[in-house]
């Protein structure tokens, strides 16, 4: 065991605080990894506060790990010793599935192992995310992190990038589609950019008129501010799909209205009950299709990392000092970041 450093939440209640803490030792198909930046995201929130009330104390958060590598086991053979790598969701799965064989190990039949919170398959310990100095992954799953992308902005990409990417592709987005996006946080203007890469003619629908400006500069063809009756109606029947990133309980039923017959909606966010209850009319007779997706399985991990660096797509963030991770937590539950928080671990040494 080694002896690492990082920020944790002790309780449901209390703030995150510095702590030490130990890290397994490698296997022989580990890659050790020293962390130089993780993003914030709005799950960490929800382990820090038990939220879901599955979080086991103490948790460090973090799923948007960039780091370089500092050792490898004997049986690692695609890293080595100073590599730029990622970690995102998941550090572990069965590997024997039907999923994880198929590169799909987000889906895996017995239950991926998470980042952080989650429970090692070999000894049982609970998993330690990134909020912290170093990490231990196993090969399969770390990705390598293209010289093209700069570091900071890339760490978003392992969960707000690929949780956008990975529905687009697997339902076939092409050129010339009409995609709607649901929100313009962290996951929308992700979403925006994948989509307008891929082709597609890219829609934002925001309840804020305030957003417009903005989603434009990220590259949106058009805004239709959602709580505005008028441009709702005119959006109705005209999308191929819609990307639902809202993280809360809303309204499926206008957005439904807005696709085409045979159009897909794609929640990504929510994890809740649907509520208010949809008009099951509404899909029966246009043959419509509500759909969920989760993050992306390793090889498309990978696939999406390259597919950023070679249209030069990265995260918008904002670079954090990890004693000020309790501030930035309250700033994202009023939504007061544009798009990404991203923690600077230099800081981490001076904490």
């Amino acid at each position: 065991m080694a002896t690492a450093k990082g920020y944790a939440a002790e309780s449901a209640d209390s703030k995150l605080a510095p702590i030490s803490f130990e890290r397994r030792e490698p296997r022989p198909d580990d890659v050790s990894i020293e962390i130089d930046y993780c993003g914030v995201c709005h799950t960490d929130i929800h382990f820090a506060q038990n939220d879901w009330g599955v979080t086991q104390f103490p948790v460090i958060p973090g799923h948007e790990i960039i780091g370089r590598v500092t050792a490898v086991g004997s049986d690692v053979t695609d890293y080595k010793v100073g590599d730029t790598v990622g970690v995102g969701c998941m550090v572990d799965s069965c590997r024997s599935c039907s999923a994880c064989e198929s590169g799909l190990e987000q889906y895996c039949l017995e239950g991926m192992t998470a980042t952080y919170n989650g429970e090692d398959r070999y000894d049982g310990s609970i998993t330690y995310g990134g909020y912290s100095d170093r990490v231990v992954v196993s090969e399969r799953f770390v990705v390598k992190v293209p010289e093209k992308l700069d570091p900071a902005s890339a760490a978003p990409i392992l969960c707000a990038g690929i949780t956008t990417y990975s529905p687009l592709r697997h339902y076939g987005v092409r050129p010339g589609d009409k995609v709607g996006v649901i929100g313009m946080g962290g996951l929308g203007h992700m979403g925006v950019k994948f989509a307008k890469a891929l082709g597609a003619e890219v829609t934002i629908f925001t309840r804020s008129e305030s957003k417009v400006a903005e989603a434009k500069k990220q590259g949106a063809d058009h805004v239709v501010v959602s709580t505005d009756d008028s441009q709702m109606e005119a959006a109705a029947e005209s999308f191929d799909f819609m990307l639902d990133t809202v993280p809360v309980q809303h309204d499926l039923n206008p957005y439904l209205n807005c696709l085409t017959f045979d159009g897909t909606h794609i929640l990504v966010g929510l994890l809740e009950p649907v509520d208010p209850p949809l008009e099951a009319g509404d899909l029966v007779f246009k043959r419509r299709v509500l759909a969920g997706s989760l993050i992306g399985g390793m090889p498309e991990t990978q696939e999406v990392l390259d597919f950023c660096a070679d249209h030069g797509i990265t995260c918008d963030v904002e670079m954090l000092d990890i004693k000020n991770i309790n501030e930035a937590y309250e700033r994202m539950k009023k939504g007061d970041v544009k798009y990404r928080f991203v923690i600077d671990m230099k800081t981490l040494k001076a904490a």
